[in-house]
């Protein structure tokens, strides 16, 4: 159902944005911090990044069945299409640590209030939390609509943090 709502869905990132911007502001001790380059119907988080030149920004590339993220300080430069049409970092970027990693800035279909994210089903951001330390934060940033009342998740599912929107 929620696929269906986001299919063709231009949302305005603005208040979803607004909210992280405030979350930042109250996390200045987080620098290394993966985000990710938005599918239709996600909040494009590249306005708030802007606002914050001073953090580390850290972009996902897919490689084979895992993430791999780098730093991005040029997204104009730097991010080019790649798998399932998402902009990755270009390939001369080097690999940052996962274990390096303060913050996580999660997409998803849907949130709960328990935690629970629906992604899209390949199991990307799954088995690469499970790798992040104990003490990376996980966020999962969507649109208000998103906000469901259980997304069922699965004994692999790893759970948010907190839910911005």
């Amino acid at each position: 159902m929620m696929r269906r709502n986001l299919r063709g869905m231009t949302a305005d990132s603005g208040k979803s944005c607004a909210a992280l911007d405030q979350w930042l502001d109250r996390h200045p001790a987080l620098r290394n911090i993966a985000v990710y380059s938005p599918l239709p119907g996600e909040v494009d988080l590249l306005p708030t990044l802007q606002l914050h030149p001073d953090r580390r920004w850290l972009y996902p590339k897919v490689c084979h069945l895992e993430l791999t993220f780098h730093e991005v300080k040029n997204p104009d430069a730097e991010l080019v299409p790649g798998a399932f049409q998402l902009l990755e970092p270009i390939d001369e970027l080097p690999e940052f640590p996962i274990r390096e990693i303060d913050a996580f800035l999660c997409p998803g279909l849907a949130f709960d209030s328990h935690g629970g994210r629906l992604g899209r089903g390949r199991g990307f951001y799954d088995r690469m939390l499970a790798k992040a330390r104990p003490d990376a934060i996980k966020v999962g940033v969507c649109f208000e609509f998103q906000q469901v009342d259980d997304t069922f998740p699965e004994a692999h599912d790893i759970l948010m943090d907190e839910v911005i929107f």
